[in-house]
Parts: structure tokens; sequence; C-alpha cells
């Protein structure tokens, strides 16, 4: 599934890396894409979006699904 979410305090490539391994961390098999520009993760994962978010939220971001 896809799932998708608002960050609006990734601003960087950090930013971006720090999220992207903590959430193939946590959730193995999941491809992550993130786009600093327009504040958007995208998540390919079978993993339930409310554990994806707490995973980027204990990242140290705040994630809103969209």
């Amino acid at each position: 599934m896809t799932l998708k979410f608002e960050v609006q305090d990734m601003t960087c490539g950090h930013c971006v890396r720090t999220i992207t391994e903590a959430v193939t961390a946590a959730v193995p098999g999941a491809v992550v894409s993130a786009d600093t520009a327009t504040h958007i993760v995208i998540v390919e994962t079978d993993a339930a979006s409310d554990v994806v978010e707490k995973v980027i939220r204990e990242a140290g971001y705040t994630p809103q699904a969209r």
C-alpha cells in the first residue's frame, strides 16, 4: 500500500536521510521517497499508517497523513 505524509519540518537532505533510515529500520521492506520542496514523504509498505507515522515522529518530525 502507498502511504503519504506531509512533513513540514523536513527541510533538507539530512532530514530525508533520517526519516528514510528510521522507517526502513523499523519497517523492513518499506520503500521511502521524499521531496523537500513539497514536504511530502511517500512510503510503500504493508505496515499500518499509524505505525509509520509513529516512527517518523520518533525520528523527530511531525508527519500528517494525507
